[in-house]
């Protein structure tokens, strides 16, 4: 009986352990997702048609690096997916008014 509940508990504080290390690691998937966004939003002329998404997404990025560097990579992740969506904004609106004016 005892071993039993020694044996759940243990199980269960490698789990926790398990999740905390999966919840810590870095964002590097995302980080590589903002900034593949973010380049193909500028080779569509974002920073002219789309400005203000894209210097949004740039400042995203810019702030999940420095949390990076100060390992908060919880809000990092964050950010850096704030990122990534800004950046695609920014895309589909240059592509929008690129649309629009015929070219």
């Amino acid at each position: 009986m005892i071993q039993t509940r020694v044996t759940a508990s243990l199980m269960a504080i490698a789990a926790a352990v398990v999740l905390l290390g999966c919840a810590t690691s870095p964002p590097v998937q995302e980080m590589s997702d903002a900034r593949q966004a973010i380049a193909a939003a500028e080779d569509a002329d974002a920073a002219s048609l789309a400005p203000t998404p894209l210097e949004e997404a740039r400042r995203y990025l810019s702030e999940a690096e420095a949390q990076i560097r100060t390992r908060a990579f919880g809000p990092a992740r964050t950010n850096a997916i704030r990122a990534r969506n800004s950046a695609v904004d920014a895309l589909q609106a240059s592509q929008a008014a690129i649309d629009s004016n015929g070219n």
